[in-house]
């Protein structure tokens, strides 16, 4: 999980697919932290990614970097306690000006089930599951 972390980390830029109706979704994120051996991404709950999320917690999320990309796939969880969000704001500073662990719209959510592959044009996919 750490290697998937920080591929993610590294790449800067993930993309997150959900589901909205019949209707897939995808758009840009940037948080990733480890907290408690799970791995988080942080939203708002009054975005529509929270609302396709909690309807359909399955995910699937894309990233590109040096020649390779990773795609995980899993269940999202929300995690509303105050210790979960505050790590991931700590890690993520700039967020405290939209976000903080004490409000009622900020969401952290870990993956549960997950499968990350590891692709390139040049070696065989690494699969992790955690």
């Amino acid at each position: 999980m750490k290697e998937v972390c920080q591929f993610l980390k590294d790449a800067g830029i993930y993309y997150l697919a959900t589901v909205e109706g019949d209707q897939p979704r995808v758009r840009p994120f940037g948080t990733i932290e480890i907290f408690e051996d799970k791995l988080y991404i942080q939203t708002g709950k009054s975005k529509d990614v929270s609302k396709q999320i909690q309807a359909n917690p399955k995910v699937e999320i894309c990233a590109f970097k040096d020649g390779q990309w990773i795609r995980i796939c899993g269940e999202l969880v929300r995690d509303d306690r105050v210790e979960a969000k505050a790590h991931m704001l700590d890690n993520y500073p700039d967020l405290k000006a939209q976000y903080s662990a004490e409000d009622d719209n900020t969401e952290v959510l870990y993956f549960k089930n997950a499968t990350a592959t590891i692709s390139s044009f040049t070696a065989a996919p690494k699969t992790i599951n955690f």
